[in-house]
């Protein structure tokens, strides 16, 4: 029942660390700073994510536009190769945040068929390995994202400690950023706790034999199984003559004489 337990939770961590990394993933509130002029009327913030930008207004205006062009993205968000043509980036940060997603999804699944409280391959050599490869999945899944956020942590404390980066140009780290952390770390601990799960369980099922097949007998070995008693002693009795035996024979033990004679 404890590892029934320990993988539900393991399970139920690992789907709050998927929901918490889409949330992550479409939040545009991955960079964010705030300006304000003269007027507080005019004060307005601005906000960057992997797939839009937007910027809100003190009068209560909230407006977002869709990078239209993948060269738009910030540098933290993008990772230019250059290749002959030069035309083809390679954006590091949304193709992790989507493995992270994906790798999620296919953890799921497949921790869900290894669990021991489904009836999928009861019995089966495969349930265990299915659980391990759960585990493995969020584990990876949680790395995914935990490098992504803390790319653009460090990019974006690189930028704001510029001296000649101009102050309108330097943002902070968002909320999506924070959200991204969180996710990381319980796609991490659901990891840990479905390949501890599979291998306490391991250990359990071999313990007895194995104490069963290392400790020595303690009662002694019988034969009576296996050699049939002997039989019992009957002495032979000699040949007796014609003549009918006389009262007065002598007898010692229970054999009479004149059966000698």
């Amino acid at each position: 029942m404890a590892s029934i337990a320990v993988q539900l939770v393991g399970f139920f961590l690992g789907q709050l660390g998927f929901a918490g990394t889409v949330v992550a993933n479409l939040l545009p509130q991955w960079r964010s700073t705030a300006y304000m002029g003269s007027n507080l009327i005019t004060a307005t913030a601005y906000m960057k994510g992997l797939w839009m930008e937007c910027v809100w207004h003190s009068t209560g205006i909230y407006q977002c536009e869709l990078y239209r062009s993948l060269l738009a993205l910030p540098r933290d968000l993008q990772v230019l190769r250059i290749y002959p043509d030069n035309r083809k980036p390679k954006h590091a940060a949304r193709a992790l945040m989507v493995l992270s997603c994906v790798s999620s999804v296919l953890a799921s699944l497949v921790a869900a068929m290894g669990m021991k409280c489904t009836h999928f391959a009861q019995h089966s050599v495969f349930k265990s390995p299915l659980l391990l490869g759960g585990g493995v999945g969020f584990l990876c899944a949680g790395l995914l994202c935990l490098v992504t956020v803390s790319w653009t942590t460090n990019n974006v404390i690189m930028d704001f400690y510029d001296p000649f980066l101009p102050r309108g140009m330097k943002y902070e780290v968002g909320l999506a950023v924070y959200v991204g952390y969180a996710s990381s770390f319980l796609s991490l601990t659901s990891g840990l706790l479905l390949c501890w799960s599979r291998i306490r369980s391991r250990e359990g099922s071999q313990g007895p034999l194995h104490m069963q097949t290392s400790q020595p007998s303690s009662s002694p070995i019988t034969f009576n199984n296996i050699y049939p008693p002997a039989p019992l002693y009957n002495p032979p009795e000699a040949l007796k003559d014609n003549h009918a035996a006389s009262l007065c024979s002598l007898s010692s033990g229970g054999y009479r004489v004149n059966n000698y004679v």
